[in-house]
């Protein structure tokens, strides 16, 4: 029998849309994980040679952040780093109408209580005279004292919470405490700052420092109040100093320990300025040990990795390690490495565990062409 012509037309447009069906059904497929280029580095033994001679760091020996007392919103801050202020001088000023306003209601207080005070006071003097003549008993003497005495009671508080909102608001704007230099300014004029949140870094004034970072393996050669010399940039200069602080704990990424040098005579020498510390009771030499450059080593929790390439694979494993001082740009591997394995120096951030690599080569890249 004869198909109607407008059936077979039809037959197009009704698989059309289960062809669109069966499309979306299928499973979509992930893009693959870029592959990475990476530079290694092959671990090797080598000599470690610590001179008796450290950069540092002049610094203040007193150095404070300020803040306001009390919260609000700053209105104008005078301050500007690097400027240098004396003692009392206004670095900055927060707005004072609330705290205005909360010292004249306290004085309200102290006004009402002193009336209920003095109303008190007329009674007791009152039934003070009625008791002489006998028209009442001692015991409501007794009740007119109690009532006195709450009374000023009352008086004494309002007058310390009066006093306690005035000062509040003299709170209202930083003074420098002494005379020195700002370091930093962590505020700006509109922002709303909360009561002891540091709106200014200072310096002050007086004795200097030397702050200079020593490796763990020296570090006990150190001891509290041990001389030393320091000279002033490239200069013959030579100032005296002495350990005036030791470090607690080292550093989690270079695993050195921060010493504080008293200098002698040092008032004058500017904020930042180079010192070459001079230590020859801190020089140390060791043999076959294991270097890395910082850029190899990431933290991962509380330990520190590398970054192990498998040339089998060409995948790359974390491995652990001690990190036992550091040498300049590098760190010397206490535990975790031995000589012959390489090591990924370089983008160890954007790797994860097992992830396929290409090795970086210099030589392979290709030549720009001429203009």
């Amino acid at each position: 029998m004869p198909q109607h012509p407008l059936h077979l037309a039809s037959i197009p447009i009704l698989i059309f849309p289960l062809i669109l069906g069966l499309a979306a059904c299928s499973p979509k497929q992930q893009a693959p994980e870029p592959m990475r280029s990476v530079k290694l580095l092959t671990v090797g033994s080598s000599d470690l040679s610590v001179q008796g001679e450290y950069a540092a760091e002049v610094r203040a020996r007193t150095e404070s952040r300020l803040g306001f007392r009390v919260g609000g919103k700053i209105l104008v801050r005078q301050a500007e780093a690097g400027q240098r202020v004396q003692a009392g001088q206004v670095l900055a000023e927060v707005d004072v109408q609330d705290l205005a306003l909360a010292a004249q209601a306290a004085q309200a207080q102290v006004i009402g209580a002193r009336a209920q005070r003095d109303l008190a006071a007329s009674d007791f003097k009152r039934y003070e005279a009625l008791l002489a003549q006998n028209f009442i008993s001692a015991a409501e003497l007794e009740r007119r004292s109690a009532s006195l005495k709450a009374a000023q009671s009352l008086l004494d508080q309002a007058i310390s919470q009066a006093q306690s909102q005035t000062n509040q608001a003299g709170y209202a704007k930083l003074l420098a405490t002494t005379s020195g230099i700002v370091t930093g300014v962590e505020a700006e004029p509109g922002q709303v700052v909360s009561a002891g949140q540091p709106v200014v870094r200072f310096a002050q004034d007086g004795p200097r420092d030397a702050v200079f970072a020593v490796p763990e393996h020296v570090v006990g050669r150190l001891k509290l109040g041990q001389k030393m010399t320091v000279m002033v940039g490239n200069t013959t200069q030579t100032i005296p100093g002495r350990v005036r602080e030791i470090g607690a704990s080292a550093d989690p990424a270079t695993r050195t320990f921060t010493v504080k040098l008293a200098l002698e005579k040092s008032e004058s020498l500017p904020l930042g300025i180079t010192l070459n510390v001079q230590a020859p009771q801190l020089a140390v030499s060791q043999s076959d040990v294991i270097k890395v450059p910082t850029s190899a080593l990431r933290q991962e929790s509380n330990q520190t990795t590398v970054w192990v390439y498998d040339s089998q694979t060409s995948k790359v494993l974390p491995q652990v390690v001690q990190v036992a001082t550091a040498d300049g740009n590098d760190v010397v591997i206490a535990s975790g490495l031995k000589p012959g394995q390489q090591v990924v120096s370089a983008g160890v951030h954007v790797l994860s565990p097992g992830q396929k690599v290409t090795v970086y080569n210099a030589a392979t890249l290709p030549t720009p062409a001429a203009k």
